[in-house]
């Protein structure tokens, strides 16, 4: 009889304690919707994307460079992509 109280009585509280709600965050899943990868020169950057829309100039010691394109952003290191953010 407790066992079967305390089913209840759990039950009780799961519904009680009202509904939760999530929203749902569609991430892309191709590494060509995400920019390049760590490591890739400037030249197979461009040989694959095409040339950025923009491109800043060296900033810094080591020099970083930006790259913008339409969907993400590249940073390289002297000529190699450290990091690629998509927008």
């Amino acid at each position: 009889m407790r066992m079967g109280a305390f089913i209840l009585s759990f039950a009780g509280m799961l519904t009680l304690g009202g509904s939760a709600i999530a929203d749902t965050l569609d991430m892309p899943t191709s590494s060509d919707t995400t920019g390049p990868t760590r490591g890739l020169t400037m030249s197979k950057v461009e040989a694959k994307y095409g040339a950025p829309t923009e491109r800043s100039a060296p900033v810094g010691q080591p020099p970083i460079t930006r790259w913008e394109y339409p969907g993400f952003v590249v940073y390289f290191e002297h000529e190699y992509v450290i990091h690629s953010v998509t927008r």
